[in-house]
């Protein structure tokens, strides 16, 4: 502010300097033309005082008020552009997968054929598709043959069969059972054919009716730690000689999974057996067993115990019994290989119903017993290689009561009846099984079940042979061309009979070495043709003391599929 008040001053002392110098200059100029100036005395003399208002000065700051929030609306304007239709020609093609589609399923089928011995062949299976709700259908089953190894039509065989089965999918539950009804029919032929007498057919035939109900349920699909399954079913069998057998069983298996190592088990069984033959019999049996399972890295250790009762009185059954159950798994290559051992032992239920399959000419009146497998130990292996090659190899020394075997009859040679070792029957069995299996195209299989016997009171295991293998495959050429082939060994046994002179002989059985090959040629996916030859050596062995066996069968037939 100083400064500009100097500035002020300076510029007003100057302007009134100026103006003097000019009128001293006009009047001089004025006075006389020529004249001389004289000297004179200019006193400038500052008389006038020039005084500045004093400014105001203002100390406040100064306010800026905030400005006020208000509401925004704000508001978006969209403009759908569109390009004008118009057909545009794409030069580059973009590349889609399809959708695989559903292989379409054919769930029923029907078969029909015909060969040599007068062979009948039909069979019949139906089924609904594709379901997450229920699972049943039907199947029936007619195979004859008008005439047999022996003496024409004397040996003839036939069975029929027509079953219902059904399962229906409920929540964390599985419902579901079956129902069959099977007729066969069979002829004693083992007997000498003489010129001279001719053998009435219906004094030698044999008819068996077979019944099978059962009804189940589980929850083995459900994910709960406690899984278990039930099941009740009903078997009955006749026969042509009066003989009938009824048995009620019912059957319980359960497992806890305490966590994702270990795991407690309880299985149970219960059968109720009438048997009504020459004399009335009832046989009664249960058997509980509980063991704990415990995996450890690799190990893996199973201890537990089976009580089992059986109410059989025959050779001196012993009715009640226990065994342990102790195993031990090492598993060196999770998945791949697995070595095991341990100690066991079990009681088996058996019937007619069973027995009657494995051998239809068992004479009337027999006395069935369960076999009672004292002491087992065991040991074995499972090896898978590549995911192609699996092994499986199992040895095991075995104690046996009341095995049974079969011997022709002191009566009737044509019938055979069960014997059993008065004392305890020792066995070494040994089981080795590899197959391949490479996609579905190729299948290659080896089974071979080894069984020394070394019985008590018998001379031989009758009717036991020591060796059974098989040597199998398949080959699937391009979904057009099935072939299956068998190539089995069954290994000799004995049998003694007993001559109408009241003399015995013991009699050998046939070494059997038997190829059965089957083709299916597949003309659509509805219709194939097929043809089975069996027993292409053409031997006539014999599985059973004077029960020779057809030579080659052929059957050909057609197969719809719908």
């Amino acid at each position: 502010m100083k400064n500009k008040l100097r500035l002020a001053s300076l510029a007003i002392v100057l302007s009134v300097g100026y103006s003097y110098l000019n009128t001293a200059q006009a009047q001089t100029q004025g006075w006389n033309e020529g004249a001389k100036l004289e000297d004179a005395e200019v006193v400038v003399e500052k008389n006038r005082v020039i005084e500045l208002p004093q400014a105001a000065r203002n100390y406040e700051k100064f306010r800026i008020n905030p400005p006020e929030i208000g509401d925004r609306n704000v508001r978006y304007r969209f403009t759908d552009y569109r390009l004008p239709s118009q057909d545009i020609e794409l030069q580059m093609r973009v590349l889609t997968i399809k959708q695989d589609e559903l292989t379409k399923l054919y769930g029923n089928y029907l078969k029909a054929g015909l060969g040599n011995y007068g062979t009948l062949y039909l069979k019949g299976y139906f089924h609904n598709k594709r379901s997450d709700v229920a699972s049943y259908g039907a199947n029936v089953s007619h195979v004859s043959s008008s005439r047999g190894p022996v003496d024409k039509d004397n040996s003839a065989v036939s069975q029929s069969d027509i079953s219902l089965h059904g399962e229906r999918y409920l929540k964390g539950l599985t419902v579901g059972g079956d129902l069959k009804y099977g007729r066969e029919k069979h002829y004693f032929y083992g007997y000498s054919p003489s010129l001279e007498q001719e053998v009435d057919r219906d004094t030698i035939k044999q008819v068996f009716n077979r019944i099978h109900a059962e009804g189940f349920f589980h929850n083995q699909t459900s994910g709960s730690p406690f899984l278990y399954k039930t099941a009740a079913r009903l078997r009955y069998i006749n026969d042509n000689y009066d003989m009938s057998e009824s048995n009620f069983a019912v059957d319980f298996r359960s497992e806890y999974g305490i966590d994702e190592l270990s795991a407690f088990k309880v299985d149970a069984d219960l059968s109720i057996l009438s048997h009504n033959d020459s004399a009335d019999v009832g046989r009664g049996f249960f058997k509980l067993n509980a063991a704990y399972e415990r995996k450890l890295n690799a190990l893996s250790l199973t201890l537990g115990a089976k009580i089992a009762y059986t109410g059989d009185d025959v050779n001196d059954a012993r009715n009640f019994n226990v065994y342990p159950m102790v195993r031990l798994g090492l598993e060196p290559i999770e998945g791949n290989l697995l070595i095991y051992a341990g100690l066991g032992g079990d009681l088996q239920r058996t019937t007619l119903y069973e027995l009657t399959k494995e051998n239809p000419y068992l004479a009337p009146n027999v006395q069935v017993a369960d076999v009672n497998k004292g002491l087992e130990i065991y040991g074995g292996f499972q090896a898978n290689i590549a995911n192609y090659v699996h092994l499986n190899g199992r040895v095991a020394y075995q104690n046996y009561r009341n095995l049974y075997f079969y011997n022709n009859s002191v009566t009737d040679s044509t019938k055979f009846d069960l014997l059993y070792d008065d004392g305890v029957t020792k066995v070494l069995n040994i089981f080795a099984e590899a197959s391949f299996n490479y996609s579905d195209e190729i299948r290659l299989g080896l089974k071979a079940d080894y069984n020394s016997y070394n019985t008590d009171n018998l001379e031989q295991p009758f009717h036991r042979p020591e060796l059974m293998a098989s040597i199998y495959g398949t080959y699937n050429f391009y979904d057009k061309i099935l072939f299956n082939s068998e190539l089995y060994y069954i290994g000799d046994s004995f049998g003694r009979i007993t001559r109408p002179d009241g003399t015995t002989m013991l009699r050998q059985t046939d070494s059997i070495i038997d190829l059965n090959l089957k083709a299916d040629y597949r003309f659509t996916n509805n219709f194939t043709v097929f043809l089975m030859a069996n027993n292409l050596f053409g031997k006539k062995y014999e599985r059973f003391v004077n029960y020779p066996n057809k030579s080659i069968n052929l059957i050909g037939g057609v197969t719809y599929s719908f």
